[in-house]
């Protein structure tokens, strides 16, 4: 039995057990006294008396103690900051790149319990019919409701033919389901699925389609290679496919918005608590302007961060139709801050708002067409996605006529706008989306 009870400026510890009563007090600072030197003081004490009293000796050396407080302190401050290892660190560099070893999963903490913010495609995850929005109860057995997310991360990690299984809830259908995984090296290319959409979908007019993965190092690039190649194919109209997207680098996505909007175009603002903190990030000076072809964009709840910066830019500047759900609302900036020791800091810093100052952090960016999609549909288009593009060209049509009501909106959307520019003898781009 344990019991604390604060009496005054002093803090009474009373431990009760077979050998008996323990009673210690030691001076605690005053609420009023918020200074650092006062407050270190009483951490650096704690830290004292459990290296000098706590039981089990291996499990006080000051390494394990400071990165356990450390661990406390920044998942504290909201579920996207955290501590990290130098170990954890690394991978997290190594996401950046496109490669690390896992399930290919994205997640957050939401309402208290691991939340798929997206399972990535050509993935273990992703193949096994995970969604967006399930929620992890177990990982190998072990609750995940008392983990932080660099613990959930950590357990889901590990080495290429590794196992896993996991128990998943997805609270549209109140299923809960078990999953048995391995784990494989995942190489994540940005860009997949570019092609002039068939005929039969499209009529007279040249569609072409593009999915974007994620926003990391060469996404940019990537894409910029993609549209250079489907511009010589004759492409009319874009759909950008963001569904199920988790983001990345700021950069990233900055720069490919740059592919869509003039030269020196504001895409995105941050707002903090510092001066350094109120930016404006702008399409480049030097970026490549394209023909202003009109221009869809898909999003769904699995779409966040930098995915939600691009469809929310493209959307404000009437640049794109966006076309499904919401999007997740995963608005906030991340510092990276890595220490002496080769760990590092990742902490929130400010929020991020559309060029019209729509806040997108937990609210997400709203669709101009909603289209909703069942979990049943959801399984079937990005299971069939996520295996490698499987689907035969000739199949592609009926699949996407049978399955996906979003690509279909947003095909008719396209048509619209090209068949009403044809009938007024006004280019495309001349009408606001």
């Amino acid at each position: 039995m344990k019991r604390r009870i604060l009496i005054g400026t002093f803090a009474l510890v009373v431990v009760a057990g077979l050998g008996g009563i323990s009673l210690r007090s030691f001076g605690a600072a005053n609420d009023e006294d918020d200074t650092g030197y006062s407050q270190i003081a009483i951490f650096a004490k704690a830290l004292q008396l459990i290296r000098q009293d706590y039981v089990d000796g291996n499990k006080t050396s000051y390494h394990d103690l400071v990165t356990a407080a450390l661990k406390g302190m920044l998942s504290s401050l909201d579920p996207h900051s955290q501590f990290m290892d130098p170990d954890d660190f690394r991978d997290m560099q190594d996401d950046t790149r496109s490669r690390f070893n896992g399930l290919g999963i994205e997640v957050a903490i939401k309402n208290g319990l691991p939340t798929i913010v997206t399972p990535m495609e050509d993935t273990p995850a992703a193949k096994a019919g995970i969604l967006s929005g399930d929620q992890i109860l177990k990982i190998n057995g072990t609750s995940t409701e008392k983990m932080d997310l660099q613990d959930v991360i950590n357990h889901l990690r590990g080495t290429p033919g590794q196992k896993i299984s996991l128990m998943l809830i997805r609270p549209s259908t109140k299923e809960i389901k078990d999953y048995a995984l391995e784990r494989a090296e995942i190489k994540v290319q940005s860009v997949k699925s570019a092609r002039l959409l068939d005929p039969d979908l499209t009529g007279s007019f040249k569609i072409a389609y593009v999915r974007l993965i994620q926003f990391n190092e060469p996404t940019a690039d990537e894409l910029s290679k993609t549209l250079d190649e489907l511009e010589k194919q004759g492409m009319q109209a874009l759909i950008l496919d963001l569904r199920n997207n988790p983001g990345g680098l700021l950069n990233s996505a900055v720069d490919v918005c740059a592919q869509f909007l003039p030269p020196n175009t504001k895409v995105v603002s941050t707002q903090g608590r510092v001066a350094s903190q109120q930016r404006e990030y702008s399409t480049s000076g030097a970026a490549k302007e394209r023909p202003h072809f009109p221009m869809a964009v898909l999003v769904n709840e699995g779409s966040a961060s930098g995915a939600e910066i691009v469809c929310g830019a493209l959307k404000d500047l009437h640049r794109a139709i966006v076309v499904g759900e919401t999007t997740f609302g995963k608005g906030s900036v991340q510092n990276v801050m890595q220490l002496p020791d080769g760990s590092a800091l990742r902490f929130t810093t400010a929020k991020y708002y559309t060029p019209s100052k729509q806040v997108i952090h937990g609210n997400g960016v709203t669709p101009n067409i909603r289209v909703p999609m069942s979990p049943e549909q959801e399984r079937l288009v990005f299971t069939a996605r996520s295996s490698g593009d499987t689907i035969r060209p000739d199949e592609d049509k009926g699949f996407i006529k049978s399955n996906d009501p979003q690509m279909m909106r947003a095909i008719d959307a396209l048509k619209g706008v090209m068949i009403y520019a044809q009938q007024n003898a006004i280019k495309p781009e001349a009408i606001k989306k």
